[in-house]
């Protein structure tokens, strides 16, 4: 039985600076996603049989988990996964940060330029009422922005998720307090292109 660990940051807390601030990423790390990682090793435990699972799997089939643990592995489990892509899809280094490789192709052919996918992708963001999700997703090799509540993941509509932008408060709530727009121009600055175009590769 191996329960679900927080994953390392793969790079330092302040290296987002001045897009995002040292202590929103520390908090974040350290304290948001580390706690959807222990309620859902918590929920697990009493299915101990779903460790054995793939996650990704789990939330996939939503409904064939347990009812008395469905709630809490959607919440957690789903805020595990999200944000273990969120942090692979920012990076302080500038040439990952460079839109090109067969993403890009794949992005102006559906939105037909750059400025007009972030138009889209801004405006799912700063449109969720609440707390939740803007993405980029995968369905049926087709590209798609959708957006979820809370920490539900694309996943569960059988859609894959290549970029996602945390619109949670506490992604952005110390440095811009309720200023949504500001932290989402400033996302825009830090995506890692690298790494989406190689999760588009690999579907």
């Amino acid at each position: 039985m191996k329960k679900h660990e927080l994953p390392k940051l793969p790079y330092p807390y302040n290296a987002l600076e001045p897009f995002i601030d040292t202590k929103t990423m520390e908090i974040h790390h350290t304290k948001h996603h580390q706690t959807y990682v222990d309620k859902l090793n918590l929920a697990l435990e009493k299915h101990p049989e779903l460790f054995d699972k793939d996650l990704k799997e789990l939330i996939r089939n939503i409904n064939s988990v347990p009812e008395d643990i469905k709630t809490a592995v959607k919440n957690h489990g789903g805020g595990h996964l999200n944000h273990s892509l969120y942090w692979q899809i920012m990076t302080p280094n500038k040439s990952e940060r460079e839109f090109k490789g067969k993403i890009t192709e794949k992005i102006i052919k559906t939105f037909g330029t750059f400025e007009e996918f972030k138009k889209k992708l801004t405006e799912a963001a700063l449109g969720l009422f609440g707390s939740g999700w803007a993405w980029l997703v995968l369905n049926n090799n087709n590209l798609e922005i959708i957006t979820t509540p809370n920490q539900d993941s694309p996943l569960m509509q059988n859609k894959t998720p290549i970029l996602g932008i945390d619109v949670w408060e506490h992604a952005y709530y110390i440095l811009r307090q309720n200023r949504r727009n500001e932290y989402i121009e400033a996302f825009f600055n830090i995506i890692n292109w690298k790494k989406i175009n190689e999760l588009f590769e690999e579907n």
